[in-house]
């Protein structure tokens, strides 16, 4: 199996929103972003599916390894060596990927976040610098436009918590911050057990509302002359806020479930935002 099969498959395989936007780009971009991707899921699976930390520890150090050989001119994991031809081209930096990492290595180091700003550190790591690289590969050309990918990378990081609560409180993680969690009385071992109340709702609420004003935020700062380039990012906003929707609409039930749009769904509205330009 080549390289680039290597991250096609991986990025297909995750069913992730992120690739019903990549399939409208031209080809040399597709091919680098959905390498980017595959490495973002390889570091992010060592937090999930290994269950001995200091196993994922080792494993995330061997990969900040890979990452510093890599832009030597040495990959070795099929995700990098799919990766560096386009490293060049697109300005993609040691630095963003290891931030990447960094961010996993947070997932393994803490299990709760004190407040918001605390929480957007870390979002900042998983999502934002994963926005800023993807802005580069789809084209961007004006200096905001970084801004606007942070921006819209936070949004969605917080739509995946708000939709993951049941799942990750399985894992022993709660996201939302604790004096959040004080503020709406809700507490730590009612969201590990699943227990849904009115106090809840209303917390998720508050998640949710931010979430929108983030995405609201962040389409204001696209500069308009790359927004014919920032397409791929339109669509994945469409589909995230979309789901943010939905969940809202079944009223924050996801401590039992997890709340997902089918995937014809999600490959409409990335048709739309590629034929209008807009959602």
């Amino acid at each position: 199996m080549t390289p680039e099969q290597y991250v096609q498959d991986k990025a297909a395989a995750s069913g992730s929103s992120f690739y019903y936007a990549f399939l409208f780009l031209p080809k040399p971009r597709r091919a680098a972003i959905t390498a980017f991707y595959a490495f973002c899921r390889e570091v992010d699976d060592v937090v999930d599916e290994v269950t001995d930390p200091g196993v994922a520890s080792t494993k995330l150090a061997w990969w900040r390894q890979e990452v510093m050989q890599a832009f030597e001119g040495r990959p070795q994991h099929p995700a990098m060596r799919a990766l560096m031809p386009h490293a060049g081209e697109f300005g993609l930096e040691p630095r963003q990927l290891l931030a990447v990492i960094d961010g996993c290595q947070v997932d393994l180091e803490q299990t709760r976040f004190l407040d918001f700003p605390a929480l957007e550190r870390y979002c900042h790591l998983v999502a934002g610098v994963v926005g800023e690289v993807a802005a580069r590969i789809f084209g961007q050309t004006q200096p905001q436009t970084t801004a606007y990918a942070h921006k819209l990378g936070l949004a969605f990081q917080l739509t995946n918590i708000i939709r993951d609560v049941g799942e990750d409180a399985m894992r022993g993680r709660i996201y939302i911050p604790v004096s959040e969690l004080q503020r709406f009385d809700v507490k730590a071992h009612e969201i590990t057990r699943r227990q849904y109340s009115d106090r809840f709702a209303a917390l998720m609420k508050f998640q949710a509302d931010r979430a929108h004003a983030l995405y609201d935020e962040a389409l204001s700062l696209l500069p308009a002359a790359d927004q014919r380039s920032q397409k791929p990012g339109l669509m994945m906003a469409s589909i995230y806020r979309t789901l943010l929707r939905e969940i809202e609409d079944e009223n924050f039930q996801v401590l039992q479930q997890r709340i997902s749009l089918p995937p014809l769904r999600k490959f409409w509205l990335a048709w739309k935002v590629q034929a209008l330009g807009r959602f």
